[in-house]
């Protein structure tokens, strides 16, 4: 008797208290223990439920710390009468025998050499140097293709790491120095302001190209060999690679002449934290541009020499990154695991369902005629 009085009593204690008005709106319903019943079925569905929600999760981690990118063109608003250009190039030939000048569309021309630093240097300290290639191909001589793994991931570089590289402070690499050396070439390098207009850039040698008084360079000299390190327009970003950095092209003969056609394109990056209207955290203005190359042996009537013909599009390319906030990231998260969870607790009803299903059927066929007499019995 008082077994059973102990019993009623713990009983009663599981449930809720008569005056107790705030667990009457309990929308959490509990199971007790004893009606608990742990299956193995159930123990592999919450097996694969942990695997989903772990590659779902390390997933959205991914893409939210990646952030999205997106690109758009728009017309140029802004006037713009001045743009920098930015060179370090290495000629095989002395820096004397140099020429070095800047022919745009609005007919100025400006003398390049005399803003531009000149540097006595040996072609072996350039030519050989590590990841230097030819335009369109790697250092080993491969397609340039943008696909394959890069320091960055795959593709090009991500906008946020764009921007912590424009960062960086600007700054000229020193020339190496020679070491007894024979000084075969010329580095030149450093920045330029010119018109925003269309222009002609280009390195002769002394007495070819204009009508200038001085020595005529004897033929047997000329060498255009050279190595591009930096070729940019606008602010000078050390750190960011344009399509015709550390690019080499060789000069199969004296006269010899190397084109290069430029089209720039006015670029911003930016990276924003958070979603909506939000200004952007970090922003840099550069340019890019595509490039294509004509290259050949040219006869003693033309000018041999290196030619950088560029133009401005008349266009605005905006790329931006955005990355949501640590609290739509956690509203995100929990929206996956509960999804996973609904989800695997309805294919475990469904799978527990489909088993009972083919369990009767299996017991209704091995019954036989005892089986079905006792039927016609009930």
């Amino acid at each position: 008797m008082n077994g059973y009085e102990y019993n009623e009593k713990s009983h009663y204690d599981d449930e809720p208290e008569p005056g107790s008005f705030v667990r009457a709106f309990d929308a959490f319903p509990k199971s007790k223990p004893q009606y608990v019943t742990r299956t193995s079925g159930g123990g592999k569905w919450t097996v694969a439920m942990s695997l989903v929600s772990l590659v779902l999760l390390w997933s959205e981690l991914g893409r939210w710390w990646q952030g999205e990118e997106s690109h758009t063109f728009a017309v140029e608003k802004g006037v713009g009468h001045s743009m920098q250009i930015n060179l370090d190039i290495v000629v095989k030939m002395k820096c004397k025998d140099l020429h070095v000048n800047v022919q745009d569309a609005a007919g100025d021309r400006i003398l390049a050499a005399s803003r531009l630093q000149e540097d006595a240097t040996a072609w072996s300290q350039w030519v050989d140097a590590k990841g230097v290639h030819k335009l369109g191909k790697d250092s080993h001589g491969r397609a340039i293709t943008g696909a394959g793994w890069h320091d960055e991931g795959f593709g090009e570089e991500h906008v946020h790491d764009i921007v912590a590289m424009g960062r960086k402070k600007a700054r000229w690499g020193k020339t190496p120095r020679l070491w007894g050396a024979e000084a075969d070439s010329c580095r030149i390098y450093g920045s330029l302001d010119l018109n925003r207009v269309q222009g002609d850039f280009h390195i002769t040698a002394r007495g070819h190209g204009y009508a200038e008084a001085g020595q005529h360079l004897d033929h047997n000299a000329f060498n255009f060999s050279h190595v591009i390190s930096e070729l940019s327009f606008g602010p000078y970003y050390p750190s960011l690679v344009n399509p015709l950095d550390r690019t080499i092209n060789l000069a199969t003969a004296h006269f010899y002449k190397f084109q290069y056609f430029m089209s720039v394109v006015p670029t911003v990056y930016s990276v924003q934290r958070g979603s909506g209207s939000a200004p952007a955290e970090r922003t840099i203005f550069t340019n890019q541009y595509a490039v294509t190359e004509q290259s050949k042996e040219v006869n003693e009537r033309l000018v041999p020499g290196l030619f950088f013909k560029y133009d401005i599009e008349p266009i605005l390319l905006h790329v931006e990154e955005r990355r949501d906030s640590l609290l739509t990231f956690g509203i995100k998260v929990v929206n996956i695991l509960s999804g996973v969870l609904v989800a695997c607790h309805w294919g475990f009803t469904l799978s527990e369902w489909l088993k009972e299903v083919v369990g009767r059927r299996r017991r209704k066929q091995s019954e036989g005629v005892i089986g079905a007499k006792d039927h016609y019995d009930d």
